[in-house]
């Protein structure tokens, strides 16, 4: 690590949300590029700045700033510069010069400790000279926060947020409190926190350190799905991580129930924690969809078999009997969950509700948690569907904070008589208490999914637990239909399912000029593997069956890491397949270099994005990109300093360079990514990888996930380990038990 001291001359890109700059740091010898997270820096400012010089290959040398401290200006001609940027309110470039034409050395002393003599200057009042005087010293306050918090190894960057939540001050609340950064900094490592607290003088059994220990342990499991955990566990962690005895930890819980923090539930003989907003949406999941389901049946259809009848005239399709029996189903109850997987018949049964209510002049809402999984409902049912965040009017919210404490979330009504959820196993437990909270009694909600998915990535397994409560009417599909028993890919889908291999491996090799819709390819070596994808993206799958990348093609990985991993697949599969062309615009981003075609994902909710999306001869304009959607970059605009994406639902962005971080190449995506969505062809890659990724249910997901072709890509032993682990990490949740006890009810 080097140091150096100097000025920051000019700043040529600053992010606004995270303080990321890249500026020009001027010393007594040279002129350098600094990179780095500097928050509450202004163009003239002194820094000690920490790090090491590093190579970018497209602009040259550059100082990677680890680390600084910002130092009061060493000379009065930086002085003046620093006066005159801005920094201090009420204090121009004209105004600067007068201050140290006035006082000189005398300067800084003046404006933090006499500030009433600088109303000895035209111009300058005494109420003017006091804020000049307040401006100086907040801003030298500030400074100190990031001085301060570094000393524990917390970086610039969540100093930033820090002070956003603390204010001035923050070193004074810290220093009360340093476990307050637990609760207000989502990320921030306990151990850090915990070391500043002891060296602070906080002792080892003081009871603010034992509760933070035991939020921290709450927090921290809910990183992997769970919403709760054993008492016993969590005791046994949090004795590790403080080292106090049981006794002081029983304390703390004693304390943190008192308050409401945390909630202990009695279930089945043991003991399960909760952070209490996490308990509150459990509760109000099980409360809520009980009573929607037992309200009265105000739309019911009568003599539904005449429906059906008229249904099966119109759209020709012969529904089977447990399509008929999940229509009824519907029919009969408030509240119904189709499940099953390919080829059951979802779809169909989607449609023939479509229909039937329709015809009733009933409204009917259709929704997914995604924007690919809306797409598909849309185009499937030939009726429109929303996301669930555009439904539920979800707007910029601090999600970390929706279900906190004495903080309710109040939904935008749903006008609709019939809603439909499609892919609900994506839905975690706080979308789906949002959800329910904006349905009107009365409504009919229906839930479709597929169980055996992945679930959701936030916290929950709601569609597992509501089925497994046996106390919302399910209807399982396990018949596959004639026609989708012709796919492979279904086929091998509930193969994959009921623990058994795929089927014909000795002739599944890809050839060329063969009719069938799955294949797998044994390769051990990590370079061939990529060699057979690069070959079947560009080419072998044209010639085929005529399959174009960009309109047709998707590449699946469980892994972002390795060679295998999205990062190096995207970068592979990009020189392939839209290479660097001459005389054509590109901007490097994060590490990435965006060009004109690439396909790209956004990899954030934004819900300030401004879009439009053209419909015939109008132009309908709205907010709101979120986590998932994917598009194509139409334009880069060196000039505006933007690049435009068009999103697969038609809808366009105008992304500003320092606002790139929220998109990824998306040539190859996670699993975990794809759900959701259908591809015409998938490639999936299953490399060696961590265990917990290796699982029955991610295999499942990747194969559900084609719709025409699917190509496997990997060796039998990763295959075979895939169908026998079993083991997706069951969630620690206790929706299912609170639907059984009769919560609500």
């Amino acid at each position: 690590m080097e140091q150096i001291e100097g000025v920051l001359t000019e700043i040529i890109y600053q992010n606004e949300v995270n303080s990321y700059v890249v500026g020009i740091f001027e010393t007594e010898e040279e002129q350098i590029t600094v990179v780095g997270y500097l928050p509450f820096i202004s163009k003239g400012d002194s820094l000690k700045i920490t790090g090491r010089f590093v190579e970018h290959k497209d602009y040259g040398e550059q100082f990677k700033i680890e680390t600084f401290e910002k130092l009061m200006p060493q000379t009065l001609a930086a002085l003046e510069t620093y006066l005159a940027s801005g920094n201090v309110k009420g204090v121009g470039p004209a105004t600067a010069t007068k201050i140290i034409d006035t006082f000189g050395e005398d300067t800084i002393h003046v404006l933090k400790y006499e500030p009433h003599k600088l109303a000895r200057i035209k111009g300058i009042s005494k109420n003017k000279a006091i804020e000049m005087s307040e401006s100086f010293v907040e801003n030298w306050e500030v400074w100190q926060i990031v001085g301060f918090l570094e000393r524990f190894g917390i970086g610039a960057e969540s100093a930033k947020k820090v002070y956003d939540l603390l204010g001035i001050n923050a070193i004074a609340e810290i220093e009360a409190n340093p476990y307050i950064l637990i609760d207000i900094s989502r990320g921030v490592d306990f151990q850090q926190i915990d070391k500043m607290a002891l060296e602070l003088g906080v002792e080892r059994e003081n009871q603010k350190r034992v509760k933070s220990g035991i939020k921290y342990a709450l927090i921290k499991i809910t990183y992997n799905g769970h919403c709760c955990t054993l008492k016993a566990n969590l005791i046994e962690y949090v004795k590790q991580l403080l080292n106090v005895s049981e006794a002081i930890i029983e304390d703390g819980l004693i304390n943190l129930k008192v308050n409401d923090e945390i909630v202990i539930e009695d279930r089945d003989e043991e003991e399960w924690v909760y952070l209490y907003s996490f308990y509150k949406a459990e509760t109000q999941i099980a409360e809520r969809i009980t009573k929607l389901d037992k309200a009265k049946n105000m739309k019911k259809v009568s003599n539904i078999e005449k429906e059906l009848k008229l249904v099966e005239e119109k759209t020709e399709i012969l529904l089977s009997e447990k399509q008929k029996e999940a229509i009824k189903a519907i029919n009969d109850n408030n509240v119904t969950i189709i499940t099953g997987g390919p080829g059951t018949g979802k779809t169909t049964i989607i449609k023939s509700i479509i229909e039937i209510y329709k015809q009733k002049k009933y409204k009917i809402v259709l929704c997914a948690p995604t924007g690919r999984a809306a797409k598909r409902m849309t185009e499937t049912t030939g009726e429109e569907a929303s996301t669930l965040h555009r439904l539920l009017e979800i707007g910029k919210v601090d999600e970390e904070s929706l279900f906190k404490k004495d903080n309710e979330y109040q939904g935008a009504p749903i006008d609709g008589d019939i809603i439909i959820v499609d892919e609900v196993s994506m839905v975690d437990m706080f979308i789906m208490s949002y959800l329910l909270d904006c349905i009107y009694l009365g409504t009919k909600l229906i839930l479709v999914g597929d169980s055996d998915q992945l679930p959701s990535v936030g916290p929950g397994s709601v569609l597992h637990d509501l089925i497994a409560s046996e106390r919302i009417q399910t209807v399982h599909l396990d018949k596959i239909f004639r026609q989708a028993a012709k796919s492979k890919i279904v086929v091998n889908a509930h193969r994959v399912n009921s623990g058994k291999n795929f089927i014909a491996k000795e002739d599944s090799e890809f050839e060329e000029d063969s009719k069938q819709d799955f294949f797998f390819i044994r390769e051990n070596n990590q370079e061939k593997v990529l060699e057979q994808v690069l070959s079947l993206c560009n080419g072998r799958l044209k010639k085929f069956g005529d399959y174009d990348f960009f309109e047709s093609i998707q590449v699946l990985t469980p892994t972002k890491k390795g060679l295998l991993g999205t990062k190096e697949m995207n970068k592979a599969l990009q020189q392939e397949l839209n290479p660097s062309r001459e005389g054509e615009e590109e901007k490097s981003s994060m590490g990435a270099i965006f060009r004109i075609g690439d396909r790209v994902m956004q990899i954030k909710n934004n819900y300030d994005m401004y879009w439009e999306k053209r419909i015939d001869d109008s132009i309908e304009t709205g907010n709101g990109v979120f986590n998932g959607e994917t598009g194509t970059i139409t334009n880069i605009n060196e000039k505006e300093k933007n690049v435009r994406v068009k999103f697969d639902d038609e809808k366009v962005c105008w992304y500003q360079f320092n606002e790139l971080e929220q998109i990824e190449h998306s040539y190859c995506i996670t699993i975990h990514k794809a759900q959701g969505s259908e591809f015409d062809v998938v490639i999936m890659i299953v490399p060696q990888a961590a265990p917990m990724l290796l699982t029955r249910n991610l295999l499942y997901t990747g194969i559900t996930r084609a719709k025409k072709l699917l190509i496997v890509i990997g060796n039998d032993r990763v295959v075979d380990y895939m169908i026998k682990n079993v083991d997706s990490k069951k969630r620690n949740t206790g929706l299912e038990f609170k639907l059984k006890k009769g919560t609500g009810s």
